[in-house]
């Protein structure tokens, strides 16, 4: 990439009526970080705002349609090229309809904020470098 020019990743919180998150599992062969738990991520591609590319990976990796009024809470830039805007969806998901994207997903699941901490504390999780802004998060989305 040239001097400033930077790509654009999303990471997709989706929290249910049980205050639980939806988290899915990197297979083992997913780079960086395999078989690690995370939010829904991936990156935009060319000409895609932030939110048309949230909407795109939940539907790819999950098989989930999302509702449109997911909002975006935070933003931030990691490794001097990257822009990863974190965005939160308050909706229902049965997970029987979750169709996981084998190249990339292996599992998926509701998880507490208490359990992902967990997770995290027992690098079950993406890496704190990576995501940054959990504790933030899981402040914001906690009403």
């Amino acid at each position: 990439m040239a001097q400033g020019e930077y790509f654009l990743i999303v990471d997709v919180w989706i929290k249910n009526a049980k205050h639980e998150f939806l988290i899915s599992k990197r297979t083992p062969t997913t780079q960086p970080e395999p078989n690690k738990w995370q939010p829904t991520t991936g990156c935009a591609v060319a000409g895609e705002d932030s939110l048309s590319a949230a909407l795109r990976e939940t539907k790819e990796e999950l098989g989930i349609t999302l509702n449109n009024d997911g909002k975006q809470v935070i933003r931030f830039l990691a490794w001097d090229k990257a822009i990863i805007d974190v965005w939160f969806f308050q909706q229902e998901v049965n997970t029987n309809d979750i169709i996981l994207q084998p190249q990339e997903t292996d599992d998926a699941m509701f998880a507490t904020s208490t359990a992902i901490k967990a997770l995290a504390e027992n690098e079950q999780f993406l890496s704190y470098g990576r995501v940054p802004y959990i504790d933030e998060l899981l402040k914001i989305c906690a009403a």
